[in-house]
């Protein structure tokens, strides 16, 4: 693939803290390599506003390998910008052409406050997780993994719930900011699994009233969550889920 350099006009948002109102600021940069990712681009850029004494963008970012899903930024209206099923951090600038306009802003929901720039808060995702408890009936000695029969396609699709990196993609690109992907997936990964099974009707009722109370927005059934996930998660984990609840609302699954 030839190899290119391009200027590009970045459209960022800028925000000291979230009380801070914020806005858009227009930063140049310039002789951005092609080969390089959306992050590394940052890093130049953020490299010329300190040597001008500038305060740098601060941006989420940890593995950079679409692993941890800390890269969370809206680019050009998309969440993790124009690739599909690509996370911020392996978006590369091939995406775009000398002289484009890039705008850039951190993910857009009451539930994820911004802390600065276009880091946010999403730290109800773990308060999320951690209702759904864990197994805490008395196991005795722990069986051998290998010893418990599991079908195919269940562990098949248990392991395409969890796959779900938790960045937050799914609710930005909602137009209600609901975080019903993202619960589906951490609800299917361990109900479609025999060791999730002695607590599953406590977990999805108690994870779904975190949900809420987080003040996460309700399904909107478009898909735009799945469009824009960088992992792909299914849609089917949210019909997963909702026949969980209502079962788990008469106290037994249908």
């Amino acid at each position: 693939m030839e190899h290119y350099n391009m200027n590009l006009t970045l459209k960022v948002w800028r925000q000291k803290n979230k009380n801070d109102q914020g806005g858009f600021e227009t930063i140049q940069a310039k002789n951005i390599s092609s080969e390089m990712s959306f992050l590394e681009m940052f890093d130049v850029v953020n490299e010329g506003l300190i040597s001008e004494g500038k305060d740098p963008i601060a941006f989420d970012h940890d593995c950079r390998e679409g692993i941890c899903g800390m890269c969370s930024m809206h680019i050009n209206g998309r969440a993790h910008g124009p690739w599909a099923g690509t996370t911020t951090c392996q978006l590369h600038m091939r995406a775009f052409k000398d002289g484009d306009t890039i705008t850039v802003e951190p993910w857009r929901a009451g539930a994820f406050p911004v802390v600065k720039d276009l880091v946010v808060d999403r730290s109800a995702f773990d308060r999320i997780i951690e209702a759904g408890g864990y197994i805490s009936v008395n196991t005795g000695n722990a069986q051998d993994a290998n010893n418990i029969p599991v079908e195919k396609h269940k562990a098949d699709m248990a392991f395409a719930a969890a796959a779900c990196i938790g960045c937050g993609a799914c609710v930005a690109a909602c137009k209600n900011s609901s975080a019903m992907l993202f619960v589906s997936a951490k609800v299917s990964q361990l109900a479609l699994l025999p060791q999730g099974e002695p607590e599953k009707e406590t977990r999805v009722l108690n994870m779904v009233a975190q949900m809420d109370k987080e003040g996460f927005g309700s399904c909107t059934n478009t898909g735009a969550c799945e469009a824009e996930c960088p992992k792909e998660i299914s849609l089917t984990n949210i019909a997963r889920l909702n026949r969980q609840f209502i079962a788990a609302g008469f106290g037994s699954e249908k």
